[in-house]
């Protein structure tokens, strides 16, 4: 079975391939591997909407089920912001960096117990034939004052996880792939993944 993973975020690719890499009938791509397809515009209003427009779009361009993620950090003093605009939060050619810049910016004077946050994933797997499936996952954390740790990306550096008494770019990437958001969401939709592998060219599922 091919799965297309319908991003070119090597560090969502790694990580992905990494949790599912126990599901060896699988032969995981990514949009690395489909050069001329266009990008897709996230034009959706919340998570699930984005996950299921890239995994549709992605499996009628290439006639394979799609697996796409759209996450993002949702912080309680800023109203659930940056929400579905994480990854162009400080604008349209944002870094990691500039986010996180811009994030520990509008949160300079809001007091630790305040600065309350947490990552969400939302998965969507879909098939050519226009069957979509979604999960979700969610980490709680805590934004730091300042980045500390050099692993991951996005908003890790900034992402206190208190269990660990860490950022999750201090973290290893084992512990993460264990508790990250994309994680939790994967190994919710590892089961339908084994039962479509399983089933044959005329299960419903597709």
């Amino acid at each position: 079975m091919k799965l297309v993973l319908a991003t070119r975020n090597k560090g969502k690719v790694a990580e992905i391939k990494k949790i599912l890499e126990d599901l060896p009938e699988v032969e995981l791509l990514s949009l690395r591997d489909f050069p001329d397809l266009a990008p897709i515009e996230e034009t959706g209003k919340t998570f699930q909407e984005n996950a299921i427009l890239k995994a549709k779009t992605v499996a009628n361009s290439t006639g394979c089920w799609a697996l796409a993620d759209d996450s993002g950090l949702v912080v309680e003093a800023l109203n659930g912001a940056p929400g579905v605009y994480s990854a162009r939060y400080a604008g349209k050619n944002a870094t990691d960096t500039s986010n996180n810049q811009k994030l520990l910016k509008a949160l300079e004077k809001v007091p630790w117990e305040k600065r309350r946050a947490a990552f969400v994933c939302v998965m969507a797997l879909c098939s050519p034939k226009g069957k979509c499936y979604t999960c979700e996952g969610r980490f709680e954390g805590i934004i730091s004052f300042e980045p500390k740790g050099n692993a991951g990306f996005g908003y890790d550096p900034v992402f206190y996880v208190p269990e660990y008494d860490k950022t999750v770019a201090e973290l290893t990437p084992e512990i993460k792939n264990m508790i990250s958001h994309r994680a939790q969401a994967l190994k919710k939709i590892k089961p339908l993944l084994i039962q479509i592998i399983r089933s044959s060219e005329s299960n419903p599922l597709e």
